[in-house]
């Protein structure tokens, strides 16, 4: 698969393009800094460039922003593939209900998926961590994508974790796992247990 990472010079970018390098993909990460980018794949042996350059021809792209900037960034990229939303919103946003995925896919004229939330960059720059990862969305195609790609980053499974309104909660989730860290001073993943 070839794999843009927009965003790809933070922490959870990095880690995920490592990651999927390592898998056997085609990657290339992004950055509104070229030359930030050019430098920090050079590290990883992969192609990066400006994030509205390595979204070109690729099979799916990959929005690892920080949330703040995710809506931003989503409406300068010409893309012509599906987009996999990673970014959470820490806390619980008073007012609008929707999952910031749900807000980028209003944005941008392709199939958006959401996922990885309960993944962190520190277990993605080891071996695959025992954990699931959900992924959700509308859009077939483009969720069969994002299982594909979430299946290489986990020892456990890949999980259709329903239709993108689901990103809600799965964002949600994000801020509830790094609470439990804090609390225990722990790295805590998910497992969904129960299933075939």
């Amino acid at each position: 698969m070839r794999i843009a990472v927009i965003g790809g010079t933070g922490p959870f970018g990095s880690a995920l393009a490592a990651r999927l390098h390592s898998a056997g993909d085609s990657v290339a990460i992004g950055s509104r800094d070229p030359e930030r980018a050019a430098a920090a794949a050079a590290e990883l042996g992969i192609e990066g460039g400006r994030n509205e350059a390595i979204v070109r021809g690729v099979d799916l792209a990959v929005l690892a922003v920080k949330a703040g900037a995710a809506l931003e960034t989503a409406t300068t990229l010409p893309l012509e593939s599906p987009l996999l939303s990673v970014a959470s919103e820490l806390g619980f946003p008073a007012g609008d209900p929707r999952s910031l995925a749900e807000r980028v896919a209003e944005l941008v004229q392709v199939p958006v998926a959401a996922g990885l939330h309960s993944l962190a960059a520190g277990k993605l720059a080891d071996e695959p961590p025992d954990e699931d990862a959900l992924v959700c969305g509308d859009d077939g195609d483009a969720k069969a994508l994002a299982l594909e790609l979430a299946a290489k980053l986990v020892a456990g499974r890949a999980v259709d974790a329903g239709p993108l309104r689901s990103a809600r909660a799965l964002e949600a989730m994000t801020t509830v796992l790094i609470a439990v860290n804090r609390r225990y001073k722990a790295h805590v993943g998910l497992r969904v247990t129960g299933l075939a």
